[in-house]
């Protein structure tokens, strides 16, 4: 059985790390780099860099502040905001990314999907879903969580990882920056629809948060921010906790 994963989120505006409640709100937490080596040293799994407002401002991801960020780390590193070609992709990774998150783009062009897994492979693919339940369904949405796309969340998961995604990062909006735990049945349906690693995001604020998201659903990691980023939890401290919880962690 794959060992839990713990994951740190840089959602990145201007380029400082910034978080908000429910994808508004947005407050300053700190600087990318800094933050970044922090929690290397503090015993994080991966971490993953958002640029929130790349789509939106229909620009590039910050590549030069990629690249400073992986300088400072020896960890796995996803790096998503504004990919929108294969060329997009092979820049991030040639500027020390891990893997790239694709969400809006992939959603408007799902071909793009299978074009980065075939050049890259598809480990290097992450396919990010941020989903919101209109009329008692799942629905996706993009643009920063700005524009309902109509896309049923469990098919559009299914179709990401048909075409060559390696992972799915899985963030409920309505939980998003409350506190009050993970998006269990969303999580749990996601999971169970697909056979490839699913991140939970979206909600934690204890660490029984994250307990109940690895019991109760197939999420093989968890994601969050501002526990992390305001020091509510340590990431030491969460691991030790889920040890004794019976729960393998790396």
């Amino acid at each position: 059985m794959l060992k839990k994963r713990i994951i740190p989120c840089f959602d990145i505006k201007n380029g400082r790390v910034v978080k908000g409640i429910n994808f508004v709100e947005l407050r300053d937490a700190g600087d990318a780099v800094e933050m970044a080596a922090q929690y290397t040293l503090a015993g994080a799994d991966e971490l993953v860099f958002l640029d929130i407002t790349a789509t939106q401002e229909n620009r590039k991801t910050l590549a030069d502040l990629v690249e400073k960020i992986a300088s400072q780390i020896n960890i796995p590193f996803t790096v998503g905001g504004g990919i929108n070609s294969v060329e997009d992709a092979e820049r991030l990774i040639r500027c020390g990314a891990d893997k790239v998150s694709l969400n809006s783009s992939a959603v408007r062009n799902p071909q793009l999907i299978a074009d980065i897994a075939n050049t890259l492979g598809t480990q290097a693919v992450v396919v990010a879903i941020d989903t919101k339940m209109v009329n008692g369904s799942p629905e996706v949405f993009i643009s920063g969580g700005t524009l309902a796309t109509g896309l049923n969340t469990i098919a559009w998961a299914k179709q990401a990882e048909a075409l060559g995604a390696g992972e799915i990062l899985l963030t409920s909006m309505h939980n998003d920056g409350t506190k009050n735990g993970f998006a269990l049945d969303i999580t749990s349906q996601v999971s169970n629809a697909v056979n490839i690693p699913v991140i939970a995001s979206g909600g934690a604020g204890s660490m029984g948060h994250f307990k109940d998201v690895f019991i109760q659903t197939k999420a093989t990691a968890a994601l969050a921010a501002s526990v992390f980023h305001y020091g509510e939890i340590g990431i030491q401290q969460l691991k030790d906790y889920l040890k004794n919880e019976k729960i393998a962690v790396r």
